[in-house]
């Protein structure tokens, strides 16, 4: 797997099944993306064979089953889509995107501790 995750929207979606649980059969991943997203079966088995061959997924024979499960860390996944997301709209710049942010969220008292919680846990990681 490359260092650098490229997921499109519609292969994060099939990893979200995958993080939830694996490993995963092609029937349950099925199931699963039926009723979460509308995918009919063929739609899952064809995405499910084309992660595997882009390295993204690995599918093992477990009792005559096909098994599925994540390549890619859902912690490194998440990085790296705001870290992609950071660059691209705020050019990097945490502070004018915590901005836009305030401006259209109302945050409830305790989505605002638990900023300045995340706040000070960096400075004090400055500070070492």
């Amino acid at each position: 797997m490359s260092s650098t995750i490229n997921l499109t929207p519609t292969e994060w979606q099939l990893m979200e099944c995958l993080w939830a649980k694996s490993p995963c059969t092609g029937r349950e991943a099925t199931e699963y993306l039926a009723k979460h997203v509308g995918w009919s079966r063929s739609t899952t088995l064809t995405m499910l064979r084309r992660m595997t061959e882009k390295g993204l997924i690995l599918c093992e024979d477990l009792d005559g089953v096909k098994a599925y499960s994540p390549l890619i860390r859902h912690d490194d996944a998440i990085l790296h889509e705001t870290e992609d997301f950071l660059s691209r709209v705020y050019h990097g710049s945490v502070s004018m995107m915590m901005s836009a942010i305030t401006q259209k969220q109302d945050f409830s008292q305790e989505e605002i501790d638990e900023l300045y919680a995340i706040l000070r846990r960096a400075e004090e990681k400055h500070h070492d």
